[in-house]
Order: structure tokens, then sequence, then C-alpha cells
């Protein structure tokens, strides 16, 4: 007989409590007073699902999407989307994030409509579009205006020289040329000298310095009653001059190209419809950061996300590059709708 609760329609536990193995083993635990032994399932009829929990280092599916199905040949012109996993390597502070590689071959273009991918690709794999109508290339940089009048840039002459000077006479003193209060005198006279040469020389700048600080001075003072009135302000008010700005247009810095696509999609066939639905998961799901799941100390914490996939666009004609039209660095989507 087989204990209460087994169901007897199952022949491999019939089996087991069968077995002379199972009787030589209930004698010995109702003998020592102890629980009869129990079946146990092997391990492929456990019913443990194991779905959604591959961890995100783990979690990785090529293939290719397309659209048109038919329409995109390995002659014809398309725009192909090569998705990479983002991978900085540690203390990378100056040089060019690393990248992850694309497991697929570079020439897609030739792919079969029967061969394309039928789920949405993660950290990997290809998407074909067709090219856009409105394709534009463009380069930018930032300016902007500076100002510095003839009296700032006297002061940072002087300043500067003054750098110098010191740093001179302190590599003398060091190299044992000359003794600490020789070079502090002859550093002394060095300033002294420069002063008299940038301002005592120059037409009306010593006097012009001692009115602008006069009214930087009583704009301190009026700031104190709640007065907002500059220094430049108080001359224009007082003589109906300023000093010269020299205003000049100068580089700030490089700006990074953005590129903006749009595509018309119109599905002519079931299949085609699944195609489109798939590209636009697969460049949501791709853009999205990450949660920090595979590793670290931080592991599973909640406090940092992982930067999102690098997409690599490039035009192509066949399975060679655009004779003509523009290339792309990797590139972060950050608009998607």
């Amino acid at each position: 007989m087989l204990p209460a609760g087994i169901d007897s329609n199952y022949n491999k536990q019939e089996k087991f409590y069968a077995s002379e193995k199972y009787q030589t083993g209930a004698k010995e635990a109702i003998k020592n007073n102890q629980p009869l032994p129990k079946y146990e399932a092997p391990k492929s009829e456990s019913n443990v699902t194991t779905k959604g929990q591959r961890s995100a280092k783990s979690q990785r599916r090529g293939g290719v999407l397309r659209y048109p199905l038919e329409a995109l040949t390995g002659v014809t012109d398309y725009l192909q989307i090569d998705i990479l996993e983002y991978k900085r390597q540690p203390n990378q502070l100056t040089r060019p994030a690393g990248f992850g590689t694309n497991t697929l071959n570079r020439s897609v273009g030739g792919t079969t409509s029967g061969s394309l991918t039928k789920k949405s690709v993660v950290n990997d794999g290809s998407i074909l579009l067709q090219i856009p109508s409105n394709v534009q290339d463009g380069n930018a940089v930032n300016y902007g205006d500076s100002t510095m009048n003839t009296l700032i840039g006297a002061a940072a002459g002087v300043i500067g020289n003054t750098m110098q000077k010191g740093g001179e006479r302190l590599a003398q003193t060091i190299e044992g040329k000359q003794t600490l209060s020789s070079g502090l005198g002859a550093f002394g006279d060095d300033v002294k000298k420069d002063l008299k040469e940038r301002f005592a020389g120059s037409t009306g700048l010593g006097q012009a310095a001692q009115d602008f600080m006069n009214a930087k001075l009583t704009s301190s003072a009026l700031g104190v009653f709640g007065g907002n009135v500059s220094a430049q302000q108080l001359l224009a008010r007082q003589t109906g001059q300023i000093f010269n700005p020299n205003l000049e247009l100068l580089f700030d810095a490089p700006t990074l190209r953005s590129f903006t696509f749009s595509f018309k999609m119109t599905p002519r066939s079931q299949q085609e419809a699944k195609q489109c639905k798939l590209i636009i998961r697969s460049f949501k799901q791709n853009m999205a950061p990450k949660a920090n799941l595979d590793g670290g100390s931080f592991q599973g914490t909640g406090i940092f996300l992982k930067s999102p996939n690098i997409f690599e666009l490039s035009y192509k004609k066949g399975n060679r590059d655009h004779p003509f039209l523009h290339k792309f660095k990797q590139c972060f989507l950050t608009n998607f709708s």
C-alpha cells in the first residue's frame, strides 16, 4: 500500500514505494522511531518556472529586424542601426568609453524575410530601416562674448609678470644662487618696477585706476543700504563715460551632434506588422537605463542605474557603406515616440 495522500496514478511514485529499497528503509525507520522516507521528484519534474529569473548580465538576444519586410535587399539603400551594450572600463576617466561588440555579421543587408528574428533584440542585434526623406547633417560649436577693459588688462599683465618673477626668484633661492632675504627684496623691486611701467607710463591709466577704485568702493558701500549700483553706472553718472569693455567673441566649446529621424510605418501584412511592433519595442528596451544586477558592491540595492545601450548608425548601399551619405559616431537614443 501507498502512504495516505499519494496518488496511485503516478507510476514512478508507485515503483518507488514498492521497491525493496523503500521497504528496507521503512522497516529501519519504524524500528528507530523515525519518519518514513518520502518520494522526491527529479529536478526535471519539479514544477518550478525559470522565466524572467535571468540576470541582466546574461540577457543577450541578437537578430535582425527590418521594415519594410521585402523592399530591402542586398543592393538597395537603407539605414542600419546596430545595438551594442554599454561597457565602461574601470578608472577610465579621460578616454572614450569602451563598448561591447555586435555579434552579428556586418553584412546583414541580404537577410531574407524568413530569417528575421521573431522577438525583440536585447543588448545586441541590428535594425534595418528605409533611408528617411529628410536626410540632413550639421555641425555646431559654441561661442561666447567676453569683455576686458584696459584697467583689468593692465592688472592681469602685472599679476602674470609677478607670478613669473616670483617663480624665478624662488628657483634661484632653492638652487642657492641667492639668499631668501635678497630674493624677497629683488622680488619686491620687480613688482614696483612693473607697476611703474604699467600704470605711470600709460597716459591717464593711473588716474583711471584711482577713479575706478573710488567708484568700486562707493558701489560696495551703497550695497549696505540696499543700493544696486555698479561701478560702471557710477562712472557714467559722474563723468558721462565708462571703461571701454573691449568686447570680443571667443570660442567656448564644441557641441554634440544630434540627429532626428522620422519613419512612417504602414504595414502591408501581418508579418510586417509584427516586425514594426518588435522594432518599436527594441528601441524602447535598449534606450532605457538598467538596474545594477550583474555584481558589484551595490548589486540589487537600487542605488545606481546602469547606462543604456549604444546605437551605431550607418547608411548602407547593399552590404557596404553608402558612397556619399555622411557617417555617424556612436550614439545614445535620447527621445523616442
